[in-house]
């Protein structure tokens, strides 16, 4: 390389390298470390904060208790400390909700992804994602006013009470459907267009298309989707309070009036049970449990995304 070769190189890399620190760019990602460490730190500190409680709930209390009885009731005299009615309904509840919103948001997914028109889209799916934005409470008191005389008129051999998991898991299943639909619709918006038209050029129609090469190819997207819905509705509140009912009976019927966890945390916490006692302590166990059973269910979320994600290049 001759001498003027030279000159002119090292002249072009001082012209491309920094005359002065971009202090804007500095300050925004501590900006978006601190956000990242927010939701950690908010997760550090719900442990701290569940677990000596816990610890000393079952000091008083036997696991083999805790897991081993049907029977519930830490306010009662005696008081029982069975779980099992407070999972079963949280399960059983949540298992309505994921029949509900799993088939309707996959269709409103697979629409606008592969049928719906761009104006469409972009009409529909904000209008999608504004139910995500109702109240639960609103949920909670269209399902006790309006599903439930709904489905007794209806389907009166279900002989429904008053308050019961079958109103509940529907109305959560409506809450979490724009969760299922959106991240589904992303997922699926992210697998290249050369597989649709390799697709058409093979003769499949668009249903074919759509039900077997992209909804294959967004398989991960939609796993994740699926299970942070589950998430979701697993830890409802105010639906399965106002519509679900409190009473913590050991029970698989769903026309019965039951409670999940998280209904029996909001109405211990908002009862006469006083600080520091063992029922009050009961609000942190069955509150620890809620959160192992989310984060597993994040953590499986996480994996299966892993395992089953497709790299395009």
């Amino acid at each position: 390389m001759s001498v003027k070769q030279s000159t002119t190189a090292s002249g072009a890399a001082r012209s491309l390298a920094r005359s002065r620190p971009r202090y804007g760019e500095v300050a925004v990602k501590v900006v978006l470390l601190a956000a990242a460490l927010v939701s950690v730190a908010t997760t550090i500190g719900i442990v701290f904060a569940l677990v000596e409680p816990t610890i000393e709930f079952f000091g008083s209390v036997s696991i083999a208790e805790f897991f081993g009885s049907t029977s519930w009731g830490p306010l009662f005299n005696p008081p029982a400390f069975g779980v099992w009615p407070l999972i079963v309904a949280t399960l059983e509840i949540t298992l309505i909700a994921v029949v509900v919103a799993v088939p309707l948001g996959l269709a409103a997914a697979i629409y606008l992804s592969e049928y719906a028109s761009a104006r469409t889209r972009k009409i529909f799916k904000p209008v999608l994602e504004v139910l995500a934005g109702v109240p639960t409470v609103v949920f909670g008191f269209f399902a006790l006013t309006f599903v439930t005389p709904l489905l007794r008129d209806l389907l009166p051999f279900l002989n429904l009470e008053a308050k019961n998991a079958l109103s509940a898991g529907l109305l959560v299943g409506v809450m979490i459907i724009p969760i299922v639909a959106s991240l589904s619709e992303d997922a699926m918006a992210a697998v290249p267009n050369g597989l649709r038209e390799g697709s058409y050029a093979l003769g499949a129609s668009k249903m074919i298309t759509s039900v077997r090469v992209v909804v294959p190819a967004a398989f991960s997207g939609i796993v994740a989707a699926v299970i942070l819905a589950i998430s979701r509705a697993a830890g409802e509140t105010m639906i399965v309070a106002i519509a679900g009912g409190f009473k913590s009976v050991f029970t698989l019927y769903p026309g019965d009036e039951m409670a999940t966890m998280a209904a029996f945390i909001a109405q211990a916490g908002s009862g006469d049970a006083s600080v520091g006692s063992i029922a009050y302590k009961t609000i942190f166990a069955v509150g620890s449990l809620l959160f192992v059973l989310t984060f597993a269910m994040n953590y499986l979320s996480a994996r299966m995304v892993q395992k089953y994600r497709e790299v395009y290049d």
